[in-house]
């Protein structure tokens, strides 16, 4: 069915601020991406090792040595993958899947004491991954002149790594090649210096704010196969902190809606009149779909204030943590408060011509967030998406008018409803009932009687 819209176009707030239905978006840049510890400077250690200790934020055990038993020239540790397929690995924080990632590294054959030349004369092999990119496998430098009992001194060579991401948070792997039962198991390649970079994918505006996506959680590097332990661990005014990533939320313009009834003028003048119009938007969230879509109760430490009921959402603001976290971090990071629900009335003028319809439709403006519930200690990770009415712009209201749809000028041209005449309905009416008027006569003396009678025609 169309409809002509005439131009009249109410926007609500102050002018000059609206944004497209869906806000272009520069092409994504290179960023920077956070590798945590890639100098495997901590946990601070004693000695120039090599020490077994595990590595702060990394998982595998593996041989550490300090940047001067390395032979590095810089802060850098030098980690021994070990053999019989030893891993080190971590989730690389804030990758999306789809972006293009760049890992940049040096290697070099081992340093310990106890390699013979034939061990490293040809170098060391291992093998360099990133979730749902190519295992790579490479070999280090050779170290020709090395005699058992003698430390190396390093023979460190610059690599780069490129993979796309198959999952959210990818794994980074290193993983030993060096299988040789008689090789000690300090010798085996090393790793330094571990940085990356991403091309994030562009951000998809098209998702419906009732279906943003399922939630993840981790401990660490590893996934958790659900979302209460992260949930539980910031049940707390400050157990855990909300970090936005700013790459990724956005605020636009919704679909339009009509609002209150639909005015049609059946008459052959023009109509003027002014009707209240009440209108409400609420916010949604990714954690509660995520269960939703599972089939699975919300648990009361996951609960935001997203379930479009009013005195439901109110108490929830003030008694739900997340809630809290959330809203502190908003109002940091964009300096206005966050909202998570809204509601307004205004009074609008129609005047509907013959033959014109009249409604009004609305564009709420909107905005979503996406980031991470991270915990204090930084071992628990909540991602999560949440959606809700914007104050950054004004909402957009549009009053319309245009011509009856068919099934509207049916029902205009439709008879009126009209009961039976079961007796004499196809005979003219009759005159039984009419009568004649008769002139009173006079009653003052003197005067003459007049009595005649006139018909009534």
């Amino acid at each position: 069915m169309n409809r002509t819209t005439i131009a009249t176009l109410v926007v609500l707030g102050a002018a000059g601020l609206l944004l497209p239905a869906l806000p272009v978006s520069a092409a994504p840049a290179e960023q920077d991406v956070a590798v945590l510890n890639g100098d495997f400077a901590e946990p601070v250690m004693k000695g120039d090792g090599p020490t077994t200790v595990g590595i702060d934020f990394w998982t595998g055990l593996n041989q550490r040595y300090s940047p001067t038993a390395s032979g590095r020239t810089d802060a850098s540790h030098g980690v021994a993958l070990q053999k019989d397929g030893n891993t080190l690995r971590q989730r690389l924080r804030g990758v999306r899947a789809g972006a293009k990632v760049t890992v940049t590294y040096e290697d070099s054959p081992a340093v310990s004491k106890e390699c013979t030349g034939e061990q490293v004369v040809d170098g060391q092999p291992y093998a360099v991954g990133g979730s749902g990119g190519p295992v790579r496998e490479v070999t280090t430098a050779g170290d020709p002149d090395r005699i058992k009992g003698t430390p190396g001194k390093g023979r460190w060579t610059g690599r780069a790594y490129v993979f796309t991401a198959g999952e959210n948070e990818p794994m980074l792997t290193f993983t030993s090649r060096v299988t040789d039962s008689r090789t000690h198991v300090t010798c085996t390649p090393m790793i330094a210096r571990i940085r990356a970079v991403e091309v994030p994918p562009p951000v998809d505006m098209t998702v419906d704010k009732t279906n943003l996506g399922t939630s993840e959680a981790y401990k660490g590097n590893e996934r958790e196969s659900s979302l209460h332990n992260a949930a539980a661990a910031c049940n707390g005014e400050n157990a855990c902190t909300f970090r936005p990533d700013a790459r990724t939320s956005f605020r636009y313009y919704d679909e339009a809606r009509v609002v209150g009834e639909a005015f049609v003028n059946c008459t052959r003048n023009t109509l003027e009149h002014s009707r209240l119009l009440s209108y409400a938007e609420r916010s949604h969230d990714s954690i509660s779909q995520t269960y939703a879509e599972a089939g699975l109760a919300l648990p009361e430490v996951a609960r935001l204030p997203t379930t479009g009921v009013r005195e439901e959402d109110e108490k929830r603001i003030k008694e739900r943590p997340m809630a809290t976290q959330f809203a502190l971090a908003y109002e940091k990071g964009w300096q206005r408060p966050w909202q998570w629900f809204s509601s307004d009335q205004r009074t609008v003028v129609e005047r509907i011509q013959p033959g014109e319809v009249s409604w009004v439709e609305m564009q709420p403006s909107r905005e979503r967030v996406e980031g991470w519930f991270v915990s204090k200690k930084d071992d628990y990770r909540l991602h999560a998406v949440i959606d809700g009415p914007s104050r950054a712009v004004p909402d957009r209201l549009l009053q319309r008018t245009g011509p009856m749809s068919e099934a509207e000028k049916q029902r205009c041209g439709a008879a009126r409803p009209m009961t039976t005449t079961p007796v004499g309905a196809a005979a003219p009416a009759s005159s039984s009932d009419k009568g004649l008027l008769k002139t009173p006569a006079p009653t003052a003396a003197g005067v003459r009687a007049s009595a005649r009678s006139l018909p009534l025609r």
